[in-house]
């Protein structure tokens, strides 16, 4: 009889997990400065670097990621990567000049249905400074993308703010939350990038205040250390979280991992890779 029992119980189990539908498959979501192409980085400049950003991706399986600061030129080599393209312009003329906050996604996970780049200034949707920012055009780029598994479509952001003005950080982080608003509307988003901002600051916090993040969302503990830069100094404190995984209200975050691979003493690049596996609403 309790055979009988355990082997109708094991059948009912097995009905309901195929009325349910398969476990959805998460996505392996990143943001990653890449560090510009700067001749004056010697033994870290990019040409020693290329190959090992491309095997961390390959080994660590990205399905999308956000980039920061690499020039076309870098993207391009990349993109050599089997698999993947890549979306985004360049900031410094909306086509390919300067840096760019370019898009990678996996082409067998990922089908591309929209894009496009809008800056984080007074006049969004031409390349432009804002506020206080004496440097640099900051730029972000979005795309929409189908998930081939799932088929659940949804919203991508890469973005970069200014390293130097407090005011344009603060207005960046309302701009972004305007845009993403704009343009996705009511669908899913994972919003990612280099904010040159800690959790303390304003700017997080409005990002904080619509979506969630995925270092306090994970539901298995943080891998890695919390601070995201290292200048390529294997020293380094890495106590300032400066990069981010935000996802959309309800989405789950299944593990957060700031990814510190090294080769003979050198870093990819000076900021660490961060990884997140999200399975969106």
């Amino acid at each position: 009889m309790r055979f009988v029992i355990l082997l109708l119980a094991s059948v009912l189990l097995g009905s309901l997990r195929a009325a349910a539908g398969p476990a959805p498959i998460p996505l392996r979501v990143a943001t990653y400065n890449l560090r510009y192409n700067n001749p004056d980085d010697g033994a870290d400049a990019w040409p020693n670097r290329k190959e090992m950003v491309k095997n961390l991706v390959r080994y660590h399986d990205f399905d999308v990621f956000g980039t920061q600061e690499g020039l076309r030129g870098q993207l391009t080599g990349l993109a050599e990567l089997p698999g993947y393209a890549f979306v985004g312009r360049g900031r410094d003329d909306g086509k390919e000049a300067g840096e760019h906050s370019a898009i990678f996604y996996k082409k067998a996970r990922l089908q591309l249905l929209q894009t496009g780049d809008f800056w984080l200034s007074e006049t969004p949707d031409k390349p432009s400074k804002g506020w206080d920012a004496t440097c640099c055009n900051r730029l972000c780029t979005w795309a929409k993308f189908k998930d081939l598994q799932s088929g659940k479509e949804f919203f991508f952001f890469s973005a970069h703010f200014d390293h130097q003005g407090t005011e344009a950080r603060r207005q960046s982080g309302l701009l972004m939350v305007h845009k993403i608003k704009e343009i996705a509307q009511s669908a899913p988003v994972i919003c990612v990038g280099d904010l040159n901002s800690t959790p303390d600051t304003e700017q997080v916090k409005t990002l904080q205040a619509q979506f969630g993040d995925a270092y306090l969302l994970t539901q298995t503990p943080t891998y890695g250390p919390v601070g995201t830069f290292n200048g390529f100094e294997l020293n380094a404190p890495l106590n300032e979280r400066i990069d981010y995984i935000f996802v959309s209200r309800g989405s789950t975050v299944r593990s957060y991992a700031v990814l510190t691979d090294s080769l003979r003493g050198h870093y990819p690049s000076d900021h660490f890779p961060v990884l997140a596996e999200v399975v969106l609403k």
